[in-house]
């Protein structure tokens, strides 16, 4: 028999066959404690594992498995201490804090989603603070603290590092946004998890889109697709960026093969509300938000704004941030299209919301909205939106 003290437990006991509940009433401890110790939640004490191993007859392969435990937890990973804690500045003091049970994780974790939806509404320079600490306070945590709760405290402040890098960009500073992301992937592989680490070359792609740099765009893109270990919904995210880099180089075809696989790999996907980290667009249709988007970078504006009318209806009015983004595009392609006075009248419903979300990415598209309906700088719509438009445009938050 082999594995962690509290996998080791849960076999002898199944083979005394004994329920939780009997092993607990024999031992004297509740059966909620003794299942934090089968689940890795709770380290055993040297008492509670003696009488463990006594009444299971374990031989003392119980004590062993504890004091192995105690050891590992001294002697802490190298390369996770590394990650957790110079790659990211943090300094250890005061002593070691206690192993944080299910309920602290859940609520730093609540902390982050709290965070997350204020992001979506909002400027990225109120919520980053705010995730930078949570991002070494996690590190600190899981260098002082035994395996299985250090993975799973990587894992999350690799989550919320790959956020962070999203609201550095939208911030403006790429250089930063960049670092962050590839924070993320280091902490996912300290964590045992490559998930993140396959995603981070989609956001990496993410920042040469907005470059406006096709090659780069599609071939990170290329990378997170065939990294290996990446599950079906990393697979349809990044076929859905090759697909708009594809777009931006004005390659129909292969874009149209790229989306493809996208839609393929989202059915592979389907909806599993109870997996962590949930990473990327939480639009209803990701896919068809992006076919919108890439329609006019293919000189097809007038499907690219009908297309998006139609998706613009299905987001939640607090997704303030996606309704901005895809937005301000619909009525770029009204412009495009020649539709000026419909490209004004959308341009009016969206302004609101890109100011409140401060987006340096979207800027990048209202600048060109406003070199395309600045031709008819004289049109009676164009006079009226434009100089709301400028001050947005250079708004300082």
């Amino acid at each position: 028999m082999t594995g962690t003290f509290g996998e080791l437990l849960r076999e002898y006991r199944i083979a005394a066959g004994l329920s939780m509940g009997q092993l607990a009433k024999r031992i004297h401890y509740s059966k909620g404690y003794l299942s934090k110790i089968e689940n890795g939640v709770k380290s055993p004490h040297d008492s509670m594992a003696r009488v463990c191993d006594g009444e299971l007859g374990a031989g003392g392969a119980l004590l062993a498995a504890a004091r192995s435990e105690r050891e590992r937890a001294v002697t802490l990973d190298r390369r996770q201490v590394l990650v957790a804690g110079t790659v990211l500045g943090v300094t250890l003091t005061g002593g070691p804090r206690p192993v944080p049970d299910e309920r602290v994780v859940i609520g730093i974790r609540t902390t982050f989603e709290h965070l997350r939806r204020l992001g979506m509404q909002t400027s990225p320079v109120v919520v980053l603070e705010s995730l930078t600490a949570q991002v070494q306070m996690l590190g600190a945590l899981a260098g002082e603290n035994p395996e299985p709760t250090r993975s799973r405290l990587l894992l999350l402040a690799a989550r919320i590092a790959e956020y962070t890098g999203w609201m550095q960009q939208e911030a403006g500073d790429d250089r930063r946004a960049l670092s962050w992301t590839r924070k993320a992937a280091e902490l996912a592989v300290a964590g045992g998890d490559h998930e993140i680490v396959n995603y981070a070359f989609v956001r990496e792609a993410g920042l040469a889109l907005y470059r406006h740099d096709p090659i780069a765009t599609i071939e990170l893109a290329r990378r997170a697709q065939q990294a290996g270990r990446a599950g079906s919904r990393t697979l349809a995210l990044a076929a859905r960026r090759e697909a708009q880099g594809h777009a931006l180089a004005g390659d129909r075809s292969e874009y149209e093969r790229a989306l493809d696989r996208a839609l393929f790999h989202v059915d592979a996907a389907g909806a599993d509300p109870s997996a962590y980290p949930v990473l990327g667009s939480t639009a209803p249709d990701p896919i068809e938000l992006a076919r919108g988007w890439s329609l006019c970078d293919l000189g097809r504006p007038s499907e690219a704004a009908e297309l998006l009318d139609r998706e613009l209806t299905r987001l939640p009015m607090d997704s303030r941030r996606t309704r901005a983004r895809f937005g301000v595009r619909r009525s770029l392609a009204y412009a495009l299209a020649g539709e000026v006075d419909q490209s004004c009248r959308t341009l009016t419903e969206t302004l609101e919301d890109a100011a409140h979300v401060d987006s340096a990415t979207i800027r990048l598209d209202l600048r060109e909205l406003a070199r395309n309906v600045g031709r008819w700088h004289n049109h009676a719509s164009v006079r009226e939106v434009y100089p709301e438009l400028r001050r947005v445009l250079y708004q300082r938050v």
